[in-house]
């Protein structure tokens, strides 16, 4: 399948996605990394731990859910103007496999891009012995915050 190519309204979009992470505290409680920033894609990796873990040992699908929210989340910044923050409004996530690995990527892909509604589309991979495997997949509806300095990113 051909990604779409989008061309991002400020320039210095990585920038901003790298900042805005930076201050997220969940991120840095799921031990989370940026990877690759491009308009419109964004990939967050991050390492298995046991305190976040579930009972059986597989990543527990809160914290999946939690990182491709934000892989999803942050694929749509890239593309919005400066001075607005991204909210997530809605998503689903298709749980496709327990979450077994020692590393997992979480890919945050924008499929309509638009004013104030993006629409985004993630997929998460687990790591294990250099194999990858689809685990989960999500849909994701974004809303383009203005006027709010709470909501600034």
């Amino acid at each position: 399948m051909e990604l779409p190519q989008f061309e991002p309204q400020t320039p210095g979009y990585a920038a901003r996605v790298q900042a805005s992470f930076a201050r997220q505290g969940a991120m840095a409680t799921l031990g989370a990394s940026l990877g690759d920033i491009q308009p419109g894609r964004v990939v967050i990796e991050m390492a298995w731990a046991a305190g976040l873990s579930q009972q059986h040992g597989f990543l527990h699908a809160g914290m999946v859910a939690t990182a491709l929210d934000s892989a999803c989340g942050y694929a749509g910044f890239t593309l919005m103007p400066e001075g607005t923050g991204v909210l997530t409004i809605e998503y689903k996530i298709n749980l496709l496999a327990p979450a077994k690995g020692q590393r997992f990527r979480m890919v945050g892909q924008v499929i309509k891009p638009g004013r104030t509604i993006t629409v985004t589309e993630g997929r998460a991979y687990a790591i294990d012995d250099g194999r990858e495997k689809l685990i989960a997949t999500m849909g994701a509806t974004l809303m383009t915050v203005t006027g709010r300095d709470d909501v600034k990113n």
